[in-house]
């Protein structure tokens, strides 16, 4: 029975679907067998091939790839939710990107996902007294991926960044679970005082492209930020906000706006 129950705890769909696309894109492309072996069919797990993936980006003349490797390695085997939290952000990523037909394509070729993967080791790093290498792990992701999230930042699981590029996140912002976010999104601070200063954003939130939410502010469950808004005060829970400074326009229209990615203005 005990052997059974072991056998039933160590299914991972998401993982053998993974090895099931990778084998098969390798069929398809040969010239990119080497990089799919090394990077997803060499590894047994989800995790270890993550920590690679995480290792050759970051890794440069100032850090090896090795010494990153074992980073992440330890991190993964020391909090079993980085791994649960990447699986949830390529589903959403794979449910809500129709760009995104199949799994291996956020762990090998979209910098949202891998941005967001390496600032879960450097949170890591960051929660558990290790700054300064939390801070090396920042500027590279922020060097290779063009986004820049504060390792103290707290970050939900099941997000996407879609494009991602110029994503800006503060050290003191919250992000909810489910939320979906374009590029140029900046979640930023307001004043210099070392407290609470950026925004605490829901469940569920969708945020539109180049929209900055400033200052300590709350950000409802299941609401929507339109493009290019400038948010500045508390945001109810399931409306549309819009404009600058962003004022109330109507109801989010679904009841999940981050699964749905509808960026239509709904009537209040």
């Amino acid at each position: 029975m005990n052997k059974q129950m072991a056998k039933v705890t160590t299914v991972d769909p998401v993982w053998t679907q993974i090895c099931d696309e990778a084998r098969a894109a390798v069929r398809d492309e040969p010239l990119l067998g080497s990089l799919i072996h090394a990077g997803l069919l060499h590894h047994p797990t989800l995790e270890r091939a993550l920590a690679y993936r995480f290792s050759m980006k970051l890794a440069s003349a100032e850090m090896s790839e090795q010494l990153l490797r074992e980073i992440a390695e330890e991190a993964f085997a020391a909090d079993p939710a980085l791994g649960q939290a990447a699986r949830a952000d390529l589903v959403a990523v794979h449910e809500r990107d129709p760009a995104c037909h199949r799994l291996i394509q956020p762990l090998l070729f979209f910098k949202g996902f891998q941005a967001l993967q390496s600032y879960r080791i450097a949170h890591w790093l960051f929660t558990n007294g290790r700054r300064d290498m939390a801070y090396f792990v920042q500027m590279r992701t922020s060097e290779l991926f063009g986004v820049d999230i504060h390792p103290g930042a707290k970050i939900g699981r099941g997000i996407m960044m879609d494009h991602a590029h110029s994503i800006v996140i503060g050290e003191t912002a919250v992000v909810g679970d489910n939320v979906s976010m374009l590029h140029s999104v900046t979640l930023g601070g307001t004043g210099k005082e070392d407290e609470e200063r950026h925004p605490k954003i829901g469940n569920g939130v969708l945020i539109g492209a180049g929209a900055k939410v400033l200052g300590n502010i709350h950000v409802g469950d299941y609401s929507r930020i339109a493009a290019g808004s400038v948010v500045l005060e508390d945001v109810p829970c399931c409306k549309t906000v819009a404009g600058v400074p962003a004022k109330i326009v109507g109801e989010a229209g679904c009841d999940r706006p981050a699964r749905e990615m509808d960026q239509l203005l709904h009537s209040k």
